[in-house]
């Protein structure tokens, strides 16, 4: 860089002064759990009063998909996560 052009270290700082972490603010839900503002609640889905996310859904969409993936995982002579807990709740009882 061309001494003219360069920038010296007043204006740097200067420039990444906004650069800082800024810490999430949290907000009580309705249900007593924490959630982001202007976001909906992961534990309820509501959010401003209304339920927009069906969370009985969503738990019953994951069971479905891990079911799936443990078949699948089976099927293919891997070890499973349910498996892998079964071992390690036998290990620690030895």
């Amino acid at each position: 860089m061309v001494v003219r052009m360069r920038r010296n270290r007043s204006q740097t700082a200067k420039r990444r002064s906004h650069h800082r972490i800024i810490a999430t603010r949290l907000l009580k839900c309705e249900c007593g759990a924490l959630r982001q503002n202007h976001r909906a609640c992961k534990e309820c889905g509501k959010y401003g009063g209304k339920i927009v996310i069906d969370v009985v859904a969503e738990a019953k969409r994951a069971a479905r998909r891990k079911t799936r993936k443990d078949k699948e995982l089976r099927a293919s002579g891997q070890q499973t996560e349910s498996d892998k807990e079964t071992n390690k709740e036998l290990a620690a009882a030895k």
